[in-house]
């Protein structure tokens, strides 16, 4: 049989007609039908590996366009509130500075070693900049940019350029923003951490300078104004007094033995202290302690400390004095602060490692075990998120929003969160304790706190948690004594053995119930609030020098003498805050001056009991008074909250702080809320 290489075909004359077109028409349909026979001829294997060959160079030429190009091919299927990262529309705040905005809510990796092109939002932040060559490879764009009249052109960590309205209009479009880098949450973290002393390739100062029409103004208060808030300025001064004599610099006050105690080296109560002074118009202490931290405060020191204190102590102190006095000197210190706390990160879960050298700038597990507190790795957000809205600067929100979001999709017991969680895995310790006393209290905290810092958005993650939270409180913690029925919250051992223990720590509860339930919570949570402020004030009333241990207990039979009891190891009192905050909380919302009341009984305690000649002081028995065994420390949130709530619990006027405008931190520092 004769091979042959062709095909014969016989067109019929309508066919030819149909593909006739000239000579050149000819050609290429016998091109094609030559190119077709060729391609049948081949094996099928060869076809296919041609086939995979093909798709693959189509692919990597993808990944290779131009990042406007990749971004328009995605931009229409772009959900709203999901454009692009470097595609920014400026926008400010009204209530109560004009500050940037980003919106945690788009989606987020859950490692930041892995954070790809899930959307993420700035809102109302900036708008965009056409450069004449833009780049996507970190290099820098051509110095002939389009610039828009009255703004300033900053280069971000990538390269990116911003531009900064400083004309002080709100504008109605919010930021959009998109992470389109694997790489890019990690590389932008990692240049802040080498470079700390500068955000966008530019100094702090600069930057700031470059908005500053959008910075803080000074808030005003009026000093005290009655005899209590006098009290209570008058042991403020005598704390003062000592700490300045006795530890200026240092961390704490031994305010028996007149000496300091060092914990971070930091300088903890000056910093802790700058915005009581400041709402209390203690003008000559505020300046004192202003310059010391402008001249005085190293971040450089070799040493590791605590990521969750220092945010919530430091970080936070600074940017609460910078919005309440406007002074752009915390604001700066605050953001050298923020980069050098990054390593904390840089965790192959996300979750953030407990212990950070801010002078090596690296961080480790603690020491002692290789989980975190699950409180202190939920109770920095409302800090960094801060200073991202300060600053303009996204990065420090970016980082607790994949924190938010990795402990949002954990499993959890009806809500409730064990005490322990592994930076490592990212994962819950096994059988942990269940407590809103120590390392679980702030956790349901700030969930509540970050709702409403960000604008109480309706089916936000923080308050369906809480929500959960709470009705996880509701059915697996929430017991009555049994023959005076107080209400306490105990706690769950191995998550599952029910021990009626409650820490002083978990008095923080009634008032965050009340501020939830004063922002649309249902009823249920008043009526605990009330049950649980009434428990609380009966640890105080109980001992016979009317101030609480640190951890009370209660009768789960009748047939135990007391319904609620303190154990000896327990009966130490560290000058805590947590109870006279819910007071304050009870009557900045209900104007009820009954709670002023109550909280003078315990002021004139501490006034009794714990104030010696350079101080106050910590005590370790509160069941005796003849031998109250005192500590010899006064911790810096005696100054920075105890004294506060104190202060803002005895005014005039209820509303002193606006509790619609402003959000305490965990450590009683006032942080202004944000529309969205």
């Amino acid at each position: 049989m004769t091979n042959t290489d062709h095909v014969a075909l016989t067109l019929s004359s309508t066919s030819v007609t149909s593909l006739s077109g000239g000579a050149a028409g000819d050609e290429s349909n016998i091109s094609r039908r030559s190119f077709r026979r060729s391609w049948n001829q081949l094996p099928r294997c060869q076809r296919n590996l041609i086939i995979m060959a093909v798709t693959a160079f189509i692919f990597t030429a993808l990944l290779f366009l131009p990042g406007d190009q990749l971004i328009n091919i995605k931009d229409v299927r772009l959900k709203p509130g999901a454009a692009p990262f470097h595609i920014r529309r400026e926008n400010t705040l009204q209530n109560p500075h004009h500050h940037p905005n980003v919106d945690k809510d788009n989606e987020l990796p859950d490692d930041i070693s892995a954070a790809v092109a899930s959307p993420m939002t700035d809102e109302n932040r900036l708008t965009k900049a056409k450069p004449a060559e833009e780049k996507l490879d970190g290099s820098k764009f051509a110095e002939n940019v389009d610039k828009l009249p009255e703004t300033v052109v900053v280069g971000n960590e990538n390269g990116i350029i911003d531009i900064v309205n400083n004309v002080d209009q709100p504008i109605e479009q919010p930021l959009e923003n998109t992470i389109n880098d694997p790489s890019s949450l990690r590389a932008e973290v990692e240049e802040a951490i080498r470079n700390p002393f500068k955000v966008s390739h530019v100094s702090i100062e600069s930057h700031l300078q470059s908005i500053s029409g959008q910075l803080a103004k000074p808030q005003h208060f009026h000093g005290a104004t009655n005899e209590r808030q006098s009290a209570v300025v008058a042991a403020f001064k005598h704390s003062w007094a000592g700490y300045k004599t006795y530890a200026w610099g240092h961390d704490n006050l031994k305010p028996v033995s007149q000496t300091a105690h060092e914990w971070f080296g930091l300088g903890l109560s000056i910093v802790d202290s700058l915005d009581t002074m400041y709402i209390m118009g203690l003008e000559d202490e505020f300046n004192e302690a202003r310059n010391w931290v402008k001249d005085a405060l190293h971040f450089h020191t070799n040493r590791d400390v605590n990521l969750f204190e220092v945010t919530i102590r430091v970080l936070g102190g600074l940017l609460s004095a910078y919005h309440l006095s406007g002074d752009r000197m915390f604001l700066v210190k605050a953001t050298e602060l923020g980069n050098r706390l990054l390593p904390s990160f840089l965790s192959p879960s996300g979750i953030p490692y407990s212990d950070v050298n801010l002078g090596e700038r690296s961080a480790h597990s603690p020491k002692w075990s290789p989980d975190s507190s699950t409180s202190e790795v939920t109770t920095i957000q409302l800090e960094f998120r801060d200073l991202s809205r300060s600053t303009n600067i996204s990065i420090y929100e970016r980082v607790v929003n994949v924190v938010n979001e990795k402990v949002h999709a954990l499993d959890k017991s009806h809500g409730l969160v064990p005490i322990f969680i592994n930076a490592n895995t990212g994962t819950f310790r096994n059988y942990a304790t269940i407590s809103l006393g120590a390392r679980g209290d702030s956790y349901y905290e700030y969930l509540l706190k970050q709702w409403l810092q960000t604008g109480r958005k309706d089916n936000d993650n923080l308050i369906l948690d809480y929500m959960q939270a709470i009705d996880g409180v509701f059915t697996q913690l929430m017991r009555r004594t049994p023959r005076e029925h107080w209400v306490y919250i105990g706690e769950l051992i191995n998550g599952h053995d029910f021990k009626p223990k409650m820490d002083h720590l978990t008095c923080y509860l009634p008032g965050t119930l009340l501020l939830g339930h004063q922002n649309g919570m249902p009823e249920s949570h008043l009526l605990l609030a009330k049950d649980l402020l009434d428990t609380c004030y009966q640890t105080y009333v109980r001992q016979p020098t009317q101030l609480a241990a640190e951890i009370s207990y209660f009768a789960l039979t009748d047939k135990e003498e007391n319904d609620i009891y303190v154990k000896s190891n327990d009966a130490h009192n560290l000058l805590r805050p947590e109870f006279i905050e819910s007071l304050y909380y009870f009557y900045a919302l209900t104007g009820n001056r009954t709670y002023q009341d109550m909280g003078w009984v315990i002021f004139q305690a501490f006034e009794k009991h714990s104030k010696v000649a350079a101080g106050y002081t910590s005590l370790g028995n509160v069941k005796n008074t003849l031998n109250t065994r005192m500590r010899d420390l006064m911790e810096s949130f005696w100054l920075s909250e105890t004294l506060k709530y104190f202060y803002l619990l005895f005014s005039d006027n209820c509303r002193e702080i606006d509790l619609d405008k402003w959000v305490f931190n965990s450590e009683g520092h006032p942080l202004p809320v944000y529309q969205n």
